[in-house]
């Protein structure tokens, strides 16, 4: 149980440093301290540990920040390329050109006899055809490019 009190004592100490801890944790620890000389040293060893980091003076290359943002980037670029999800996309979409293929026939027969009992022109009825495959299609590409278009405005 003693173990675990130091090691909680520890935990606290550096979580106190990086983060903060609650009003109930502080005085806890105050309280192990008081009566813990080893932790005691360790709170005091962490203190110098920390100021000696920040008295640190590190020169760092100027251009750092952009380097490291065309890094990011590049591998946002490369985790969204093997994101399963294209995958899946790519999958759905060659299943319904091939399914569409197979309708064609069955489609444009459709429009025809349509187009012949409303009295459409044979222009008007051929173009519904057209639509029929088209408009998927774009509303598709349209919204993968807004998708691709989000994830940028999100790098820069």
């Amino acid at each position: 149980m003693s173990e675990d009190l130091h090691a909680r004592a520890h935990q606290l100490i550096t979580k106190d440093r990086i983060e903060g801890i609650s009003v109930e944790e502080h005085a806890w620890l105050a309280a192990h301290l008081a009566e813990c000389e080893a932790c005691c040293a360790r709170q005091a060893q962490t203190a110098r540990t920390l100021t000696a980091f920040r008295s640190m003076n590190i020169d760092l290359p100027r251009n750092l920040a952009e380097r490291t943002k065309f890094r990011v980037r590049l591998r946002a670029e490369e985790l969204s390329s093997h994101n399963p999800s294209r995958v899946l996309l790519f999958a759905i979409t060659g299943i319904s050109w091939l399914l569409g293929l197979a309708s064609a026939p069955l489609v444009w027969r459709g429009f025809e006899w349509a187009g012949g009992h409303l009295g459409l022109p044979k222009i008007v009825w051929q173009l519904g055809v057209v639509l029929w495959w088209l408009v998927p299609g774009i509303v598709a590409t349209g919204a993968v490019l807004l998708q691709k278009w989000a994830r940028a405005d999100m790098t820069e």
